[in-house]
């Protein structure tokens, strides 16, 4: 999972990130501690420790004295909306520039797009 080209502490909060828009940790749900994700990803817990921190700081884990860090209640969707705001700058910018490079327009970009996209009659929904 380390990328070398983000810091390891981002990875962690971008991971917990995942896990709560996938339902793996809905709301009020205790998540790993920091010496728990030091452990698994071979880390000093103090980063793990600021990846979390990035999360208490935009209100989507808490800490309940004593016993750990909690997701905070509409987590998700604030997780969501964020991701949706930042999906056209982070995803489609770059892909609008790469398509104009190789002189792919709009109609052979959508045709492109909807190719790639999961037929919903194999039991996956676009």
């Amino acid at each position: 999972m380390i990328d070398e080209g983000k810091p390891i502490f981002v990875q962690i909060a971008e991971q917990i990130e995942d896990d709560i828009i996938d339902g793996i940790y809905p709301a009020e749900t205790q998540v790993p501690s920091t010496n728990e994700f030091a452990a698994f990803h071979r880390i000093n817990p103090a980063t793990a420790g600021k990846g979390m921190g990035l999360l208490v700081d935009e209100g989507i884990l808490y800490k309940k004295r004593g016993i750990g860090m909690f997701v905070t209640e509409g987590a998700r969707e604030r997780l969501i909306a964020k991701r949706r705001d930042a999906f056209p700058a982070e995803y489609l910018g770059p892909l609008l520039t790469e398509a104009a490079k190789l002189g792919i327009g709009p109609d052979e970009l959508t045709r492109m797009i909807q190719t790639a996209l999961p037929s919903p009659t194999k039991g996956v929904s676009a």
